[in-house]
């Protein structure tokens, strides 16, 4: 069984850093940005990019729906 990589693509100025989806990582991937966008929101980030299975968890509760998660076969 090949193992799969994920890879989170955020669309950071939509993101409002509303923090659901670094709660709803459970592979704990994602984390807010100390840096702002350009309307002052703290965006999401991959923060431990190698962790990501692609599960998609993270977009399936973005409100804004500013996330594309990618799979990747290694």
């Amino acid at each position: 069984m090949a193992k799969l990589r994920g890879a989170v693509v955020i669309n950071v100025e939509r993101c409002k850093g509303c923090n659901l989806c670094v709660v709803a990582c459970p592979s704990k991937v994602l984390a807010l940005n100390n840096e702002a966008n350009s309307k002052g929101y703290n965006y999401s980030y991959m923060a431990n990019s190698d962790d990501c299975v692609g599960c998609s968890a993270c977009a399936y509760v973005c409100p804004d729906a500013c996330i594309t998660v990618y799979r990747v076969k290694l």
